[in-house]
């Protein structure tokens, strides 16, 4: 088993990578990647620390070698500055950048991406999910991802704050058109519990009818945790596996 997406006190996790590693081990994972938030989000690192962080993840391989396999990745948002050397980044976008250079939040709270929605989009909720999946079709070619993260993040808080109608036609376009982008590209998708684990949602991004778009469509889904603290690595994989195909073995 394999985890690939999670967080330490390098961005915004609570645990050093090293906690995270040894709780890999006991939860008994064969991979475990560690994928700070780079530098282009405000979560993540500042440029001039990854060369000390890829540094860390080095020492990390070397010294549980044979315990488990530690991976150095990167969750480079669509706003990066960072493309330096790792083992694979994971393609997210957590902001918009507006043409006056605001940034419009689609994750740091609900209330932050209500007030970007009223302020660039006339309060229209559903023109932001478009800018949003517009962006998303994008994040493999601007990122040079390996994988694609928390596709549906911008409804993080629609379960307990309803915002968007997931099946009204306007939203469904703009996820189907980023998601047809995306497939051509031949990348996993992630299945993140990561919002699960945190309590906003009940159920993993991308939700269910996105995933099995993409299956009809060839993808390969790929289960991560997102975890932002050692409790949640491989956050409801056993869950995951229940419900659909089992990952594998891990790409890298």
């Amino acid at each position: 088993m394999f985890d690939l997406h999670m967080h330490t006190v390098w961005s915004d996790g609570k645990n050093t990578a090293e906690e995270m590693v040894q709780e890999a081990i006991r939860r008994g994972l064969d991979t475990v990647g560690i994928s700070d938030h780079s530098s282009g989000d405000p979560c993540g690192m500042a440029l001039a620390q990854s060369g000390d962080y890829r540094a860390e993840i080095a020492e990390l391989k070397r010294k549980y070698a044979g315990r488990i396999r530690v991976l150095c990745g990167l969750e480079r948002d669509y706003l990066t500055d960072d493309f330096g050397p790792y083992d694979y980044t994971i393609g997210s976008v957590h902001w918009l950048r507006m043409p006056d250079g605001h940034r419009v939040s689609i994750d740091w709270t609900a209330e932050k991406q209500r007030e970007g929605a009223e302020k660039y989009f006339g309060g229209d909720f559903y023109a932001l999910a478009e800018a949003y999946y517009d962006t998303v079709s994008r994040v493999a070619e601007v990122t040079k991802c390996d994988i694609i993260g928390h596709f549906d993040l911008i409804t993080k808080f629609n379960e307990q704050m309803p915002v968007y109608d997931t099946r009204h036609p306007r939203y469904v376009r703009a996820w189907r058109k980023a998601a047809d982008a995306l497939l051509k590209t031949g990348l996993p998708f992630e299945i993140n519990t990561g919002a699960v684990s945190r309590g906003y949602r009940t159920s993993p991004y991308p939700d269910g009818e996105i995933c099995r778009y993409l299956l009809d469509r060839g993808a390969r889904l790929i289960f991560s945790s997102d975890a932002h603290a050692k409790e949640n690595i491989a956050f409801g994989f056993e869950t995951l596996a229940a419900a659909w195909p089992d990952p594998g073995t891990c790409p890298f």
